[in-house]
């Protein structure tokens, strides 16, 4: 019998180029404007957990990095100051992170430099110091929209062919219904499913994505 070994976790870094927009490619195009040169000096970003908040702010800051350009990225907590810097997950700060975070809000702005932060809801129902609150409001705020099924599938359909096999619309179809919501979990979920039809020489299929599925549960367990 062979055995089933799975890692499952996201196996590409978070880049702009592998982001799929959907509905998001006005903010898509504003934040490479911003990378590229433009006025813009802040954004907030936000929505719902898995919409593609992290995938955004961790591609800005490794294209950024590639340039190179110092950039910083922290998720709950305040990164250090440098020319480009992200933050993840502003609601979950406390108070002396809020603190730090509103002092640098204004050592980026005086510095010109680009801050990125997220979180789940929109400036004005951040539960944050009002200070904190109006300033990540001066900025762009996008809302980040998820993709939805279809939009998925399309993805899921994409990686597939870049890692150089056909996915098949049931397995697609089983797999988001069955999986996370999340794309970058689907991805990986997805990349496990090509290395399980390796090891045993079968095609990608419904019954083979079912014991990644029962394994990653498993696992969980």
């Amino acid at each position: 019998m062979n055995q089933l070994l799975l890692d499952i976790a996201p196996t590409t870094q978070p880049t702009l180029d592998n982001f799929v927009a959907g509905r998001n490619l006005e903010l898509l195009s504003a934040l490479r404007h911003a990378l590229a040169g433009g006025s813009e000096r802040s954004f907030y970003l936000w929505g719902e957990t898995g919409s593609g908040k992290s995938h955004l702010l961790q591609a800005c800051v490794r294209a950024a990095s590639d340039a190179p350009r110092r950039a910083n990225y922290a998720q709950g907590s305040v990164p250090q100051l440098a020319e480009i810097v992200a933050m993840d997950d502003a609601d979950s700060l406390d108070d002396a992170a809020q603190i730090e975070l509103f002092n640098l809000y204004n050592r980026m702005r005086d510095s010109g430099g680009i801050l990125l932060v997220s979180g789940k809801q929109a400036p004005l129902h951040l539960k944050l110091r009002d200070d904190l609150r109006t300033r990540l409001g001066w900025g762009l705020v996008y809302q980040v929209h998820g993709l939805n099924d279809e939009e998925k599938a399309e993805a899921l359909s994409r990686h597939a062919q870049a890692k150089g096999f056909s996915l098949p619309p049931e397995v697609a179809q089983y797999l988001l219904r069955h999986g996370s919501r999340a794309l970058s979990s689907l991805m990986a979920v997805l990349d496990a499913l090509d290395e399980h039809s390796l090891r045993l020489h079968r095609a990608p299929s419904v019954p083979l994505l079912k014991e990644v599925l029962q394994r990653e549960l498993e696992l969980k367990a």
